[in-house]
């Protein structure tokens, strides 16, 4: 289904009837990144989907900052009457879930991050990767979709996934060739980690219960999340074994078990 704010047209999906699970997927995916999740989670639980800016079914012709995907956000679970929710996202999905935390707390129950950050703190290093992210557009723009999915799936940040079987593997790379460059581009510029201002400031004002979820492979984000973990109020970090960046592609059955017993712990705490 679309909910329509302004020019943009937001796909949304909803899966199953009961406690409310929103999630928000990571750069070049969609809402079809959950479909292993949905299939696999039973009843009880009603869950949610989005494509964001730039990915999928969804289409902004006027960029979208992070500010205004949350607010869209907001406007699209007010407009199909949600309530208190629990919100996960992954990567990108992430980023952007934890901000939509920060602006609308009192919508959610709690918030579960996979492979997230806060964003940069350093300003240098904000403007170094603004201009790194600016370059990678530019590629996209340039080289074709084909090309940069090439490349995208060979960096070191993925290599866990080499292990997948050849159909994961597969359906990883279809999903990410059914993305758009504009689409791509225009999410770097405007929600890519180096135009998001840092939330590492803000981590203490949300009160809410947070779940953190990091790949022990990767050793980049179980280093940030360690720091993440320190700074919100009411948060557990689990850092699951064996597995990278994604691991609710890498190790699903673990993942689900996590994020559910999380949920089922949260669903009646306010």
């Amino acid at each position: 289904m679309y909910f329509s704010r302004e020019d943009a047209a937001y796909w949304y999906e909803i899966h199953g009837e009961g406690v409310p699970v929103v999630m928000l997927h990571g750069f070049t995916g969609s809402s079809a990144a959950w479909k292993p999740f949905v299939d696999s989670w039973g009843s009880g639980y009603q869950l949610i989907t989005v494509d964001l800016p730039g990915h999928g079914k969804t289409r902004t012709p006027s960029p979208r900052s992070m500010a205004d995907c949350c607010k869209d956000l907001f406007e699209l679970f007010q407009s199909i009457d949600l309530g208190p929710f629990h919100l996960l996202g992954y990567s990108m999905g992430g980023r952007t879930a934890l901000s939509y935390a920060i602006l609308f707390q009192d919508s959610l129950r709690s918030l579960i991050l996979e492979s997230s950050s806060p964003g940069i703190a350093d300003e240098e290093a904000r403007k170094s990767r603004k201009e790194n992210d600016e370059k990678l557009a530019e590629r996209i723009e340039q080289c074709g979709i084909s090309s940069f999915v090439d490349f995208w799936q060979d960096i070191p940040l993925f290599d866990s996934q080499k292990r997948l079987s050849a159909d994961v593997q597969g359906s990883l790379r279809a999903e990410r060739l059914s993305q758009s460059a504009e689409g791509l581009a225009q999410s770097l510029r405007m929600m890519g980690t180096g135009n998001q201002l840092s939330l590492w400031d803000r981590l203490h004002d949300f009160k809410k219960p947070v779940l953190l979820i990091a790949g022990e492979l990767d050793e980049k984000f179980v280093a940030i999340n360690k720091k993440m973990q320190k700074k919100l109020i009411s948060c557990n970090l689990i850092i699951c074994e064996d597995a990278g960046h994604a691991i609710h592609v890498e190790k699903p059955n673990t993942f689900g078990k996590m994020v559910k017993a999380f949920i089922h712990a949260n669903t009646h705490t306010d």
